[in-house]
C-alpha cells in the first residue's frame, strides 16, 4: 500500500483482527463526515477490494422506510473511492467525475457495497492523469442487487506548492 491511506490501513490491520472494523470506519468517517453521519462501516479493505455496510435506520430511511436512495449513493461512492484512493499515488488527486445509478426495485434492510478494483486498472494510475469506471455491487438483506452502480473515477497531478 504505496500512499498515506493505505500505510495507515496496513497499520491498523497490526492490531487484533476485531478491532479493524471499527478502526477503519474511524478513521475513514474522520475524512468524509457525511459517512460518519449516515453511520457507513467499514467492513474490511484490501489493496483490490473494499466491502461497506449501511444499517436501515430511522436517520438514513426513505418515505417508505427503506434506505434512502442518496444514502445508497453515499454508500456505492464511499466504497469506490476507497479502493481508488487506496491505490492512487500521493502525488496524484483523485476527483469523481459522474456516477450512474439505476435503482431497480424497493431496498429492504441494511445494505453491503463490496467495490474492487483490477491489476490492469491499478497500473492505469501511475499515469500522469485519466478516468475510469469503478463497479460497485450492493445487496440488500434479501441477498438481491435492488441498484446497480458504476463511479467514474478521475486523477490530476497535484499542483507544486
Amino acid at each position: 500500500m504505496a500512499n498515506r491511506f493505505g500505510r495507515a490501513v496496513a497499520l491498523i490491520k497490526k492490531f487484533p483482527t476485531a478491532t479493524h472494523s471499527f478502526l477503519l470506519t474511524k478513521l475513514f468517517c474522520s475524512q468524509v463526515k457525511y459517512a460518519n453521519t449516515s453511520k457507513v462501516t467499514l467492513v474490511d479493505i484490501q489493496q483490490q477490494e473494499v466491502k461497506l455496510v449501511i444499517a436501515n435506520r430511522k436517520k438514513v430511511q426513505n418515505h417508505i422506510g427503506g434506505v434512502h436512495a442518496i444514502a445508497a449513493a453515499l454508500l456505492a461512492e464511499s466504497a469506490t473511492g476507497i479502493v481508488f484512493g487506496l491505490n492512487l499515488p500521493d502525488s496524484h488527486l483523485p476527483l469523481l467525475k459522474s456516477m450512474t445509478i439505476h435503482y431497480q426495485r424497493r431496498m429492504q434492510g441494511a445494505l453491503t457495497a463490496v467495490a474492487k478494483i483490477s491489476d490492469e486498472q491499478i497500473t492505469q494510475l501511475s499515469q500522469e492523469k485519466g478516468s475510469m469506471d469503478i463497479a460497485v455491487a450492493i445487496t440488500d438483506e434479501s441477498g438481491q442487487q435492488p441498484i446497480e452502480c458504476i463511479m467514474t473515477w478521475a486523477w490530476v497531478e497535484k499542483r507544486k506548492k
